[in-house]
């Protein structure tokens, strides 16, 4: 992205977003603006436009950002025109997140948004020792809800204790909102919980769900490339491997959907 032009179309940004080298993306609407929306775009984080010195402090030269109004008009082109003379390789999207979502980009529910920590990012915990739906989850989580996010892997019994103490989202355990329920599993709560729109997503769901339920019936019209998904549910030498095979199957189902 960083010989991009000063602007994104939607398309670029989406396409982006299904990348390994994905772009930071600052929600730049006024705050009563930002309040009045029911949704954000995929991984962003709101900043107020008003105060751009003082939250573009440890950004990398090297990072690319792409901010966003609701049009794209003298509010984000002004945020993105500062973080430029910094040095930032900054972009505002045309059409604003009015012109993203005409375009189908994903998108999260605003006030489901969990909070953040001083250093920016999410928190997370679930059991220790992840198999498929501990992993999927934090994939999700990272894709398109906090890039940064930071996931705790605990003992089962502990899990609970942790949330009260560090304030992190508890997931995939009993007794809370983002597990399985009625035949569904985590990444399906999760999906419900943010109100997550994206169609190569929900195609993906089937199979997480049929690996890590054990029904096949939703595996029968998935792509090869998620077999692996199933593999790793039988056969998973290390928690990292499990990790990166889960990790490339997911990236490669759905940014085949994004550039098909």
């Amino acid at each position: 992205m960083g010989q991009l032009p000063l602007s994104l179309e939607p398309q670029e940004l989406i396409e982006s977003l299904a990348s390994v080298r994905r772009p930071m993306i600052f929600d730049v609407r006024k705050h009563p603006a930002y309040l009045e929306s029911d949704i954000v775009i995929a991984t962003a984080s709101w900043r107020d436009p008003q105060t751009v010195h003082h939250w573009q402090e440890g950004f990398r030269t090297q990072d690319d950002v792409v901010v966003y109004c609701i049009h794209g008009h003298q509010m984000s082109q002004s945020v993105a025109a500062l973080l430029r003379e910094a040095g930032l390789a900054a972009h505002y999207l045309i059409g604003g997140i009015d012109g993203y979502v005409e375009a189908g980009g994903p998108t999260v529910a605003r006030e489901s948004l969990p909070e953040r920590g001083p250093d920016g990012r999410s928190r997370w915990v679930t059991r220790a020792r992840p198999k498929i739906d501990q992993i999927a989850c934090p994939w999700l989580v990272r894709r398109f809800i906090d890039a940064d996010a930071a996931f705790l892997y605990v003992e089962t019994d502990w899990v609970h204790a942790v949330g009260d103490v560090t304030g992190a989202t508890l997931f995939d355990v009993e007794g809370v909102e983002l597990t399985h329920q009625d035949g569904r599993c985590s990444f399906d709560a999760f999906i419900d919980r943010f109100d997550i729109h994206d169609a190569a997503l929900d195609a993906l769901a089937d199979i997480v769900r049929g690996v890590d339920t054990g029904n096949p019936i939703y595996l029968r019209k998935a792509p090869v490339s998620s077999r692996y998904l199933w593999v790793s549910r039988l056969f998973i030498p290390t928690t990292s491997t499990c990790w990166m095979l889960v990790w490339a199957c997911m990236t490669l189902c759905t940014t085949t959907a994004v550039t098909a």
